[in-house]
């Protein structure tokens, strides 16, 4: 790897991996006579700018709890996990059969839809499939995006760095068959500027679509819970039953605050009585009404069906597909939990209780066909509607908590590759990572619930949009899947067809379907999508923009050294930290700031912040710092690195963890600069020499660290400064119109709304100057 101070190049070398296994202090006491020069480069800053990390004391995975831990995880999913799925069985039927059913035998051939497609969808892709493409224990469709630019340069910022790779959790196993075709996809992606578009955009949508399932699940679990209340009094009207359910749905988004976790204690055992009470009543209709709907398991009867209906079973698909709304939860909702725990919550409470629920409502419509419309409630034993009626309006508020959740976890991970506006993330669990709260979402979801519901005001209509967002997430997931399948994963070519013809044709064919009812209420998420998108695509749009146009106006380490050694410049006591997105070199606003202040501090720290592909960065591989020659300017670059599920400043404040990594790297610098100095100055001695030489240099090393040392802690003393860049950006003054409405109106309004730099990273402000400097773009 070749080095400078203005760019990287990096040429892959086989023969260099084994010696990257072990650390740089390893391998200058093994090899004593290796020259400074030939000493491998870590680093696109420089060799000085960390010590490697020991890859033996790297984080563990959350995939290595015990199983104590595992089943304390697998019953707290049950809560948060699968209301959503859980109560599908309120309106699947009567949103399948909105016309009522024409063939006894149709109800044989839905049921064995619905069988075939919990099975497949559910348990086969998303627990078996699905769940082992998990970034690090992360989940959900940036996830997926960011195991592809991991594995491919398909970002379309260019902040990779060659030490990235490092990174404890960074690297990917990947087996060494089938290395052909997936070397060749890569270089498809990498070299088409196109592709690097369309899986950012395909992105996007999957994240819109899954936040608009955290409006619409809401609605229509809760809408169809308080319904059931018909069957016991006529005098509750359909307008009592839409504000009791918005009633319930502020109450929901008002305890979100309290975090998955305590929330999930709560609603877990809610959501196990829940499943008894379905299982069981369904196995109970099963043996009461109609034992012989287990025919349903032979899948001519779904052949019977589609022979009998023609178009009418093909627009049906759309009611049968609410049976799987939620499954996105199983993937998205991953890092709250485990993938073992996951795993085991679905194959051992929630299928099976599941598959008892409808096929006890299919052995009852057997015999009651005209009640279609009610199946849920009617086919409740007497002695048993109220304590079911309770717990299923209990059940259907636990059922937002799945795509809610989720939705927290997606916009996070988002927000931290440059794909959302600022938010506050509140990490709500000192004890489990990855569970957090998002004030702003949850208002905004709050409020668009509420809208939903009193405009529409029946689950028939909620469901048409429903299905819509709930096929198009699946059906994306399945996208990415196959392309890791292709390149991480190396997966034998028959097992990948068979993947797409089996999965990908039944995904299709629903998709077909819900789109049919597109003016039916199915506009209704593409709507949120378009406006969701907008706001991401005008984010991360002038977010590169901003980029590039730091990268090609930065200033190189020759002119900062010209401009603070010039005899006009003052030195003032005291530590600045000066914060820029930019990576490689020094961000153009800092001229601005020296041509108009001519004093710098005692100690200056270029501070740039980075996003990695992966979920988590360990706290001790974080920093990577040098040192901006001349050396007794005191003058530091810093690239600060985070993952997408990194909560910001939750144990310690940022301040501290950087001042003592500069310490820490001043005398790991000072180390590594006598060591190979040492090395070349006994090239051609023993080893009697080099110990002695060591030893007589002792004490003259030691002074100087100290003092390297001594001058950051006197500046810290001083008091330490925090230079803030705010970087308004305008549109050149050639810029079309429609540059300027993306930037001038559509990013500003956005940016003066939403939290600045100071809020993010809790910079005190009687200690925070802003820096202000316009970029045409």
């Amino acid at each position: 790897m070749e080095v400078s101070d203005d760019h990287v190049v990096v040429e892959d070398k086989t023969e260099e991996t084994h010696e990257q296994d072990e650390s740089p202090q390893q391998q200058q006491l093994n090899g004593k006579k290796i020259s400074w020069p030939k000493l491998p480069r870590y680093d696109s800053l420089d060799i000085e700018s960390r010590s490697v990390p020991d890859h033996a004391h790297a984080h563990a995975s959350k995939a290595g709890v015990g199983w104590s831990v595992v089943l304390h995880l697998a019953f707290q999913s049950i809560g948060i996990v699968y209301g959503d799925i859980g109560t599908s069985p309120l309106y699947v039927y009567a949103s399948t059969f909105s016309n009522g059913i024409n063939h006894n035998d149709d109800v044989l051939g839905v049921l064995s839809l619905i069988f075939y497609t919990l099975t497949l969808i559910p348990l086969v892709k998303y627990v078996l499939i699905v769940l082992r493409a998990n970034d690090n224990g992360d989940g959900g469709t940036f996830a997926l995006y960011s195991l592809i630019c991991r594995y491919a340069k398909v970002g379309l910022i260019p902040s990779q760095q060659a030490e990235d790779r490092e990174v404890s959790n960074f690297q990917l196993e990947l087996p060494n068959s089938r290395l052909k075709r997936a070397s060749k996809l890569k270089s498809k992606l990498e070299s088409s500027r196109f592709a690097k578009f369309f899986l950012l955009f395909a992105t996007m949508l999957g994240t819109s679509m899954v936040i608009g399932d955290g409006v619409l699940t809401p609605c229509i679990s809760v809408l169809s819970a308080v319904g059931g209340i018909k069957q016991a009094t006529s005098a509750m009207t359909d307008n009592m039953i839409v504000w009791i359910s918005v009633a319930i749905l502020i109450f929901l988004f008002m305890i979100q605050r309290f975090g998955t976790d305590k929330v999930g204690y709560s609603f877990a055992p809610i959501i196990c009585v829940w499943f008894a009470f379905i299982g069981g009543i369904g196995l109970y209709n099963f043996i009461k009404f109609d034992p012989t709907v287990v025919k349903a398991l032979n899948p001519k009867y779904i052949v019977q069906y589609f022979v009998r209906n023609k178009k009418e079973a093909w627009i049906s698909l759309g009611g049968i597909v609410l049976a799987i709304t939620g499954t996105e939860a199983l993937f998205a909702d991953v890092g709250h939990f485990t993938v073992r725990s996951i795993q085991i919550s679905m194959c051992c409470v929630t299928y099976p209780a599941l598959v008892f629920a409808y096929t006890g409502q299919a052995a009852f419509l057997r015999k009651h066909q005209d009640l279609v419309k009610d199946t849920f409630f009617e086919s409740i034993p007497n002695s048993l509607y109220w304590p079911v009626f309770v717990i299923a309006v209990l059940a259907a508020i636990i059922a937002s908590q799945a795509m809610i959740s989720g939705t927290f976890s997606i916009i996070q991970q988002s927000l931290s590759l440059g794909c959302f506006p600022r938010v506050k993330i509140v990490h709500t669990s000192a004890k489990y990572e990855g569970q957090v709260y998002i004030p702003e979402i949850n208002y905004l979801l709050m409020l668009a619930c509420v809208g939903v519901t009193l405009g529409f005001r029946s689950t028939t209509r909620i469901g048409n949009a429903y299905g819509i967002a709930v096929v198009f997430v699946m059906t994306l997931t399945s996208s990415f899947l196959v392309l890791i399948m292709i390149m991480i994963w190396k997966t034998h070519i028959l097992l990948i067809i068979s993947y797409v013809l089996v999965i990908g044709t039944v995904e299709l064919l629903y998709l077909s379907s819900v789109l049919y009812k597109f003016d039916q209420g199915g506009y209704l998420p593409l709507a949120f999508a378009v406006a969701l998108m907008t706001i991401m695509y005008v984010w991360n749009d002038v977010y590169r923009r901003k980029y590039y146009y730091e990268l090609d106006h930065k200033i190189s380490p020759d002119k900062l050294k010209e401009v603070v050694t010039r005899a006009s410049f003052s030195q003032i006591p005291g530590l600045a930290i000066f914060y820029s997105e930019l990576v490689q070199g020094i961000p153009p606003i800092f001229k601005h700031y020296v041509e108009n202040v001519p004093a710098l501090h005692s100690v200056l720290v270029f501070v740039s912040i980075k996003s990695l592909p992966i979920g988590k960065v360990p706290v001790e591989e974080r920093f990577l710092i040098r040192r901006v020659e001349a050396k007794e300017l005191n003058v530091f670059r810093c690239v600060v690195r985070y993952g997408y599920m990194d909560v910001r400043n939750e144990q310690e404040p940022f301040e501290v963890l950087l001042i003592e990594r500069l310490k820490e790297f001043i005398a790991d610098d000072f180390w590594f600069s006598q060591r190979a100095v040492n090395n070349d100055e006994n090239s051609n001695g023993d080893d009697g020499a080099l110990v002695e030489g060591e030893n007589d240099g002792k004490k003259r090393r030691e002074a100087v660290e100290i003092s390297e040392i001594e001058v950051v802690e006197k500046a810290c003393r001083a008091g330490v400064v925090h230079l803030i860049g705010e970087n308004e950006v305008v549109a050149g003054k050639a810029a079309g119109i429609g540059k300027r409405v993306l930037i001038d109106y559509a990013y500003n309004f956005l940016r003066r709304n939403l939290r600045q730099t100071e809020k993010v990273f809790d910079i005190p402000h009687k200690r925070m100057l802003k820096v202000g400097m316009t970029y045409e773009l």
